[in-house]
């Protein structure tokens, strides 16, 4: 008799429950869509800063090899003292 009384009462809201059902999963795959785009366009900009990053730092690797300090003979630079804590170096800039 439960059953019966169930069945006949509970129809009406059975309905309406799939509805919203079906719309709540409907939003969530949505949510779920957006946010993975959301987080696969992050992935894409860390690489980017990452390539860039390392790509300045083969730069400054090449730049600090090509570099040379010319030095005397005695492997010391040139520096002169012009007062107060302030110090020139000569010679450091220019190639062997």
């Amino acid at each position: 008799m439960v059953r019966e009384f169930a069945a006949r009462q509970g129809s009406a809201l059975r309905s309406l429950a799939l509805v919203v059902g079906a719309l709540a999963t409907a939003a969530a795959v949505a949510l779920g869509a957006v946010l993975a785009v959301f987080f696969a366009a992050t992935i894409v900009v860390i690489a980017l800063m990452s390539s860039a990053l390392l790509a300045l730092a083969g730069l400054a690797m090449r730049a600090r090899r090509s570099a040379r300090v010319r030095a005397t003979r005695d492997g010391l630079m040139e520096a002169r003292h012009i007062g107060g804590h302030h110090w020139v170096a000569y010679g450091w800039n220019e190639r062997a």
